[in-house]
């Protein structure tokens, strides 16, 4: 087993040529895989943070239980989001 066989098989991504189009290409691809995930990850973590801390706050401020704390956050979250629809749609007609 020659060194290009062991680089092919650990490898994500083969170029099937030396072009340096192709190179600049496939960087600009992975670059934006990995920005496409970062951003994922932190709207994750930050929805995730919200949703745990109205939870909690409604748990112990507000002395409801935390399912019923997760069910009003939800139910804000739903209504949000049906408010933003309602915009985007008013102002794109």
């Amino acid at each position: 087993m020659s060194g290009t066989d062991v680089a092919k098989e650990a490898s994500d991504i083969i170029l099937l040529d030396d072009n340096f189009a192709s190179i600049v290409k496939a960087v600009i691809w992975g670059r934006h895989i990995y920005d496409c995930i970062a951003k994922f990850l932190q709207f994750q973590l930050t929805v995730n943070v919200v949703a745990m801390t109205l939870s909690l706050l409604g748990a112990f401020i507000v002395q409801v239980s935390a399912v019923l704390a997760v069910l009003i956050v939800v139910v804000a979250a739903a209504v949000l989001a049906a408010v933003v629809v309602v915009v985007v749609v008013v102002f794109l007609l």
